[in-house]
């Protein structure tokens, strides 16, 4: 039986510097020649953009509770096939999940589900021996966790960490590979809305290669190598059993992608693909009309707010929406996309841009997050899913959705998320538009009802 690697990068909490030190090790490692395969615990869609940019595998998230552990395995040793290493960016801290009494939906979770082995990242800023025990408790609360070793963030200088070396080492039994300095050149960007597109551009290549210099002078990449193996991962084809991507396609759906809209999880495509659609790709943004051989429409989150203006001004682009949608197209649009439905969307300084206008209201952008965590949504009855079919999702936005008033709202789903149940989006006719982003695999019926609405589409 062949050993496989891979690792998780854990931390002892949000801000310890797991992205820059992910996006490091996965660069340093790239420029060996290996290939490297990303994932992301959690439905973050940023740091899967990152990791993306980096390895040219596209990243993809490992959410237990989202798509349940078989799911998890199954999607890891698709997405993990031909690379020689896949590297686990964690969520907030190791043992941070959907409740603070379980580790369900944690980084260990995703671990063990995986059986990976895990280096844990501290910042050791303003602390010495004391860091042996901070370590000495992870390893003590997660005794089903392989923590194989530690890297230490934030050193004052190359003798601090030599004593955190020398302690943890001692103390803890497994060892220190490595840190990454304090670099006053190399803050991670500020997480803001304008990110995802200047990755996807490339400006971000300097920053890359500053972190892989600083990853291979100061990380043991070959002892990171050697504790990252572990025995192949055993899943069953659940999601993707009996289809093929050469199966036969019976349906199109466009699929809106640039830098307004691209929030997919890749394998809701791929689920889309599998289940007998084509996926073809336009640019609203580019002022590229829906295709007019589309039978189906998804348009997925994004940051339509950054490119209002732009939106607003192609009414050639908005009209083909609005007609596509009115005769019967069967669309899902998820955040962003329900956003360029609505009738406006207002900016935090009161400018107002004009959108699609399917959707009766307009969308108010805050100063700061709106809404953001799980969500369990149970349907009212669209042609996405049958009243009372379930499907799991999140929501992470920063604007609110205010109707017309008078007009009559049709919400898509009851949304159960931390604070109770509450109606969320819009259905009506062939349109099932709203907040949350749903991940496909957690219902794979959805996949079927879509497809058969498009071929009903087809048909008239």
């Amino acid at each position: 039986m062949g050993m496989e690697r891979r690792i998780v990068i854990a931390g002892t909490g949000s801000g310890v510097g797991k992205t820059t030190l992910t996006i490091g090790i996965m660069a340093a490692l790239q420029k060996r020649g290996l290939s490297v395969q990303g994932f992301k615990c959690g439905p973050d869609y940023i740091d899967p953009t990152y990791h993306t940019a980096v390895t040219g595998r596209p990243s993809r998230n490992l959410d237990s509770w989202m798509i349940g552990r078989e799911g998890v395995k199954e999607l890891f040793v698709r997405g993990s096939s031909g690379s020689d290493i896949s590297i686990i960016e964690g969520v907030m801290g190791m043992f941070d999940g959907k409740d603070p009494l379980t580790d369900e939906g944690s980084t260990a979770d995703i671990g063990r589900i995986l059986g990976a082995p895990v280096i844990l990242i501290l910042n050791v800023a303003s602390m010495a021996r004391s860091v042996a025990a901070i370590v000495k408790g992870f390893q003590q609360f997660g005794q089903e966790d392989n923590i194989v070793g530690v890297i230490a963030n934030r050193p004052g200088s190359e003798g601090h960490y030599k004593m955190v070396k020398q302690a943890i080492e001692q103390e803890c039994g497994i060892p220190v590979l490595g840190y990454m300095p304090r670099d006053e050149g190399i803050e991670v960007p500020e997480r803001h809305l304008g990110l995802v597109p200047s990755i996807e551009r490339g400006e971000l290549q300097p920053f890359f290669d500053r972190l892989a210099d600083q990853a291979a002078a100061h990380v043991d990449l070959d002892q990171l190598l050697t504790v990252a193996v572990a025995p192949p991962v055993e899943s069953r084809q659940v999601l993707f059993a009996g289809t093929s991507e050469s199966s036969p396609k019976r349906v199109k759906i466009a699929v809106a992608k640039d830098a307004a809209f691209h929030f997919y999880y890749p394998e809701n495509l791929e689920l889309l693909k599998a289940g007998g659609a084509k996926c073809i790709f336009f640019s609203p943004l580019a002022g590229e009309e829906v295709p007019a051989d589309a039978d189906g429409l998804y348009i997925g989150g994004g940051f339509p707010e950054e490119f209002a203006e732009r939106l607003s001004r192609d009414e050639k682009v908005k009209a083909s929406f609005r007609s596509r949608i009115a005769e019967g197209l069967p669309t899902f649009a998820e955040c962003g996309g329900f956003m360029y439905l609505t009738e406006q969307i207002v900016d935090t300084t009161g400018n107002s841009f004009s959108m699609v206008g399917i959707v009766p209201g307009k969308v108010i952008m805050q100063k700061k997050l709106a809404a953001l965590g799980y969500r369990e949504v149970t349907s009212n009855d669209n042609y996405l899913l049958a009243a009372g079919d379930q499907a799991r999702g999140h929501e992470f936005h920063y604007s609110t959705f205010q109707a017309r008033e008078g007009a009559e709202i049709p919400a898509a789903f009851q949304s159960q998320g931390r604070l109770g149940v509450s109606e969320e989006g819009y259905a009506k006719g062939n349109l099932v538009a709203g907040y949350t982003h749903l991940h496909f695999a957690s219902n794979p019926g959805i996949v079927s009802n879509w497809i058969h609405a498009c071929e009903r589409y087809k048909r008239t």
